[in-house]
């Protein structure tokens, strides 16, 4: 008999912001899929609901590369679905762990595909995306009354940025990194600086919050950041 497949968001950071949920399906699974990308070592997924693990669970770490197309990389994503087909073929419950929730903006969303039209049984457990716990750590509400939020990633074109940023009343702006001078220089020209804060790794040791962003535009970030922010 096949073993059943979990995709679990464990949130941003905070292992206590793991739904009971989530806890309770890592402690039934034999095997926990920890996605990693090729360049760091360990998951910081893993490391979230690590103090949830049961005693001699399996561990396997499954490389997904950083791609903008899922394309790109079909071999290297196929060869991470037979894994995981032939321990579910062996009987056993596997979990996929994710930051935040498995459907939104998560690796998880491609095994998921890539797993859903086959003769398994697939249960997904969401997870507090980090814009929610950033709002709630920084005591900073994300919506309210009419406001019309725009949920963005900083990847996008820039052009499309801009139109998105004028359309809304209120913007999460994901996934910044390297181009965070000219994601400062969009919010400065839709009046959006002066609500503005960037979090970095919320809920981790290393958590980094930077308000005044215009006043530290130059700085370099070390990790793919999010912005919460409204128009003034």
């Amino acid at each position: 008999m096949r073993g059943t497949f979990f995709g679990i968001g464990v949130g941003p950071g905070d292992p206590e912001l793991l739904t009971v949920k989530a806890i309770k399906a890592i402690e039934k699974v034999d095997v926990l899929i920890a996605p990693k990308t090729e360049k760091k070592e360990g998951s910081v997924a893993l490391e979230i609901a690590r103090p949830y693990l049961k005693e001699h669970i399996e561990i396997v770490y499954q490389v997904f590369p950083m791609v903008k197309d899922f394309a790109e990389n079909t071999d290297a994503w196929e060869a991470n679905k037979e894994e995981i087909l032939a321990l579910l073929n062996a009987g056993k419950n596997v979990a996929f762990l994710t930051l935040g929730d498995p459907m939104f903006f998560s690796t998880y969303i491609y095994v998921f595909r890539l797993l859903e039209h086959e003769d398994i049984d697939i249960v997904t457990i969401p997870g507090v995306p980090a814009f929610a716990a950033i709002g709630s750590r920084i005591g900073r509400p994300i919506v309210e009354g009419n406001d019309v939020l725009a949920i963005i990633p900083a990847t996008a074109p820039k052009e499309r940025l801009e139109e998105i940023m004028k359309a809304a009343s209120s913007a999460v702006i994901m996934k910044v990194y390297r181009n965070y001078p000219e994601i400062v220089d969009l919010l400065h020209r839709n009046n959006m600086t002066e609500q503005a804060v960037l979090v970095s790794r919320a809920g981790l040791d290393d958590e980094r919050i930077i308000e005044n962003l215009e006043e530290h535009a130059d700085e370099k970030l070390n990790y793919l950041s999010t912005i919460l922010t409204r128009r003034s």
